[in-house]
């Protein structure tokens, strides 16, 4: 986990926090997944990128502190505009 090895101790510990039961209000209030995008759901789209093609995106993304998708969304958006 995180690059170092379970152990018996958590691995024990994980089960008797599971067999002593967890608040299912808890977990419902905790944040999973990505946040949305907007009011509606976002579409997943495959697109198919050459090594070349997405060590540009890469590069523009780490010289701009941003994640691929921005990047692409940006680029994309400009295109169509």
């Amino acid at each position: 986990m995180n690059g170092k090895p379970v152990t018996d101790e958590q691995i024990a510990a994980w089960a008797a926090e599971a067999e002593a039961g967890y608040d299912v209000e808890v977990l419902k209030r905790r944040g999973r997944g990505r946040p949305g995008r907007g009011a509606e759901p976002s579409q997943v789209i495959a697109v198919r990128l050459t090594a070349d093609e997405l060590a540009v995106v890469d590069a523009r993304a780490a010289r701009e502190s941003r994640s691929r998708s921005e990047v692409i969304r940006d680029a994309l958006a400009a295109s169509v505009a």
